[in-house]
């Protein structure tokens, strides 16, 4: 995780510099994102909150994401990440939502997804999804990058955005 937290210090520094926040939902990376960003002092401005989605009960627990919203779609895909970082930033009301969901390994998953398969998303003044396929069986390496990845897609979703509310007040 220690190479998270440069990444994760750089984040919280812009996200508080904007006056912008943020809700995680994970699944592969098993909670390193959430780990990473509130391991920054003063993440209490930023951060409000995160859930670990591994399971459809969870999904539906923690999320309130219904069948009927499930319809066509399946995990570790892009449509599925895009719903959960939209659902995350809404349920939670943050500037941004993030998502990733995906095969960590050290096999694939029941979609026939590949180990080191993941969907990132972000959700706020615009959305982001990307699909990354590491080619590695390496669980604890998988997740370290999933979660790096998911982190560095932030940051260049809010560059892409420009300046936060804070900067333009």
């Amino acid at each position: 995780m220690l190479d998270l937290l440069p990444k994760a210090a750089r984040l919280g520094a812009l996200l508080k510099a904007r006056g912008e926040t943020v809700a995680v939902s994970e699944s592969s990376s098993g909670g390193l994102v959430s780990a990473a960003l509130l391991s920054v002092p003063g993440a209490s401005a930023y951060f409000q909150g995160g859930a670990v989605i591994y399971t459809p009960r969870a999904r539906a627990a923690l999320l309130g994401i219904t069948q009927a919203e499930m319809a066509g779609l399946r995990a570790s895909s892009e449509p599925y990440a895009r719903l959960l970082a939209r659902t995350v930033r809404e349920r939670f009301g943050t500037s941004w939502g993030m998502a990733e969901t995906g095969a960590a390994g050290p096999s694939g998953n029941r979609y026939g997804d590949a180990a080191g398969h993941v969907c990132i998303a972000v959700s706020g003044p615009l959305e982001r999804v990307v699909t990354i396929e590491t080619g590695s069986a390496d669980r604890i390496g998988n997740m370290r990058g999933f979660a790096a990845a998911l982190l560095d897609l932030l940051a260049a979703a809010m560059r892409e955005a420009g300046d936060g509310p804070a900067a333009r007040s």
